[in-house]
């Protein structure tokens, strides 16, 4: 089966995601576990986890993850800020844990102005804190590549690696690779040969097996600007070679793929997005 699809809203309820999903044909599926622009939130309710669980369109989703919330910086310079993230995050993994889902994506977080060697080191105790504190939980976290915007750790593959290694439980990490984040972090994925060199420096730094998941975002801004900003699928500066590789590459295969490209509430834009990948894949 065809791994691919889009982060879809939970607004009226998780189990709302899955329609929307599956009404535009997704195979796979990102969501928030909860408001995304919130600390915290009630605990998710019994009957909230069964109807997600035991939804009558579940099974037609092959792969389904979470995208952790924007506010969270596990390399937070402020105590507060710092400790909020750590609960939030902990909280999040239970949420997704509940909901039966295989992983969670994080933006390693931003260094503020301490360095990039502190913000590492701060952000791989943060995480032994968070798994200290939910040894029973399964759902693992997925480190996102990032574009390297302001402060931003994540936008080279030493950095992740790095965090995997120094991590106490190495085994709860896996990666989560975002096209628009690494052709604005310099890696040109304008050509084929381009995009399989990204490719093998990924391999060769962190591991294929590592790869967990695949965001396919076109970039609004130009190769090595440090912004991330993300195009529909063909409209930005990465063109469409670089996605059609992704698609028709055997490795990927079994690695769900989602968008997160502008959209409005009818999913219209992810529609026609939907339709030139897997026009990749016939």
């Amino acid at each position: 089966m065809l791994l691919l699809g889009a982060h879809m809203s939970i607004g009226g309820g998780v189990q709302r995601a899955i329609e929307r999903a599956r009404s535009i044909e997704c195979t796979a599926m990102q969501i928030f576990v909860k408001n995304n622009m919130q600390w915290f939130a009630r605990p998710l309710q019994r009957t909230e986890i069964r109807a997600f669980l035991e939804h009558a369109q579940r099974r037609e989703l092959a792969a389904v993850f979470a995208h952790a919330n924007y506010l969270i910086n596990l390399a937070a310079t402020n105590p507060q800020f710092h400790a909020n993230s750590v609960r939030a995050l902990a909280e999040e993994l239970i949420r997704a844990d509940q909901l039966g889902l295989p992983f969670l994506v994080l933006h390693p977080g931003a260094h503020l102005g301490a360095g990039e060697a502190a913000g590492l080191e701060k952000v791989v105790a943060s995480l032994d804190q968070v798994f200290r504190g939910i040894p029973k939980v399964k759902t693992r976290l997925a480190l996102e590549t990032t574009a390297g915007q302001g402060s931003c750790l994540g936008h080279t593959f030493e950095h992740l690696a790095e965090i995997m290694v120094r991590v106490g439980e190495p085994e709860r990490l896996c990666v989560c690779l975002d096209t628009a984040h690494v052709f604005a972090a310099g890696f040109d994925l304008t050509t084929a040969a381009g995009t399989q060199k990204m490719f093998r420096t990924f391999d060769r730094v962190i591991g294929l097996e590592h790869l967990a998941a695949l965001h396919l975002n076109d970039s609004k801004t130009e190769r090595g600007s440090r912004v991330d900003r993300h195009e529909h699928i063909g409209k930005g500066k990465i063109g469409l070679e670089a996605f059609r590789l992704i698609m028709r590459d055997r490795r990927f295969r079994k690695i769900p793929k989602v968008l997160e490209t502008p959209k409005g509430k009818e999913l219209r834009e992810d529609v026609e997005n939907l339709k030139v990948l897997r026009s990749f894949s016939a």
